[in-house]
């Protein structure tokens, strides 16, 4: 157990955590275009026992890039939610059919984004957003699956996830989603790689400090898909996640993985009660 601690006090410290204050502005809101209001605070679930309070990642973000999140002309983002309105109406596949064909509009799917990913009768599994809009362009529009984490399949979710702005995540954990969930819970806080860092080192025990030049958040994804500054494109969650993974210097999981839909759905259940926020804007 020492030397297990030790490891863990030298992964840390080869990271650089640095104190800083946890918030750029306390006081800080988020509406966006003046109209919809964002809930970046909300009680910390149930299950989680380590945190009162789950927080938005755009509180520890500079106020600059805080500001590029106000206004949906400023928001880099909604370029591609406007791509992907083109994509939701045209025909393709085998079936000639379209996402308006079923659904109309992309704002009669609002509210969809807020409760992904989800349990599925009929495949018996957990889905993620991404496999639902796969099940349809190939089951009903016989078209080919898209990439999982492929411009087309990113932009088509951020466009869902816009529709979704100002509502409240609700993941559910319970009933045949559980034990995806319990696998989820348990990759978060096991530690990998050769710094043998878990998510919740960074996301649970070190949010609000520094780790080099970055200001560590919460780690919640109710913002994804994400406009990050860092690759300027709009960034999946799985590839986030792969990330983060490859960044403890382990051997990483793939987009769409079993590995990476359970953690997602543990993490999404970290932030319900929070605003969906996609396409956010970070670093």
């Amino acid at each position: 157990m020492k030397a297990l601690a030790l490891k863990g006090v030298a992964a840390v410290s080869a990271l650089s955590f640095v104190a800083a204050s946890a918030l750029a502005d306390e006081n800080a809101n988020l509406v966006v275009n003046g109209e919809i209001d964002m809930t970046i605070r909300a009680p910390a679930p149930d299950h989680m026992e380590n945190m009162s309070e789950v927080m938005s990642g755009w509180l520890f973000r500079s106020s600059e890039t805080q500001a590029l999140q106000l206004d949906d002309f400023e928001n880099p983002g909604m370029i591609w939610v406007d791509d992907a309105r083109e994509v939701f109406a045209s025909e393709s596949g085998s079936g000639g059919e379209s996402c308006a064909s079923c659904h109309d509009s992309p704002e009669a799917l609002a509210g969809v984004r807020a409760v992904y990913p989800k349990w599925d009768e009929e495949h018996g599994e957990v889905q993620s957003l991404e496999m639902q809009i796969n099940e349809c362009v190939t089951e009903r529009m016989g078209g080919e699956p898209w990439k999982y984490t492929g411009g087309t399949m990113v932009n088509m979710t951020a466009l869902l996830a816009s529709v979704s702005r100002g509502m409240a995540v609700n993941v559910a954990i319970d009933g045949p989603a559980q034990s995806t969930w319990e696998m989820g819970r348990d990759l978060y806080y096991t530690r990998t790689g050769q710094l043998e860092l878990s998510c919740a080192n960074c996301h649970e025990d070190n949010y609000g400090n520094m780790i080099r030049a970055d200001h560590l958040s919460q780690g919640q994804i109710n913002g994804f898909p994400v406009y990050r500054l860092k690759n300027a494109k709009l960034n999946a969650v799985h590839s986030r996640f792969k990330g983060c993974v490859r960044d403890t210097r382990a051997q990483t999981y793939s987009p769409g993985s079993p590995e990476f839909i359970a953690l997602e759905l543990y993490v999404a259940s970290r932030g319900n009660g929070l605003s969906v926020e996609g396409p956010s804007v970070r670093n």
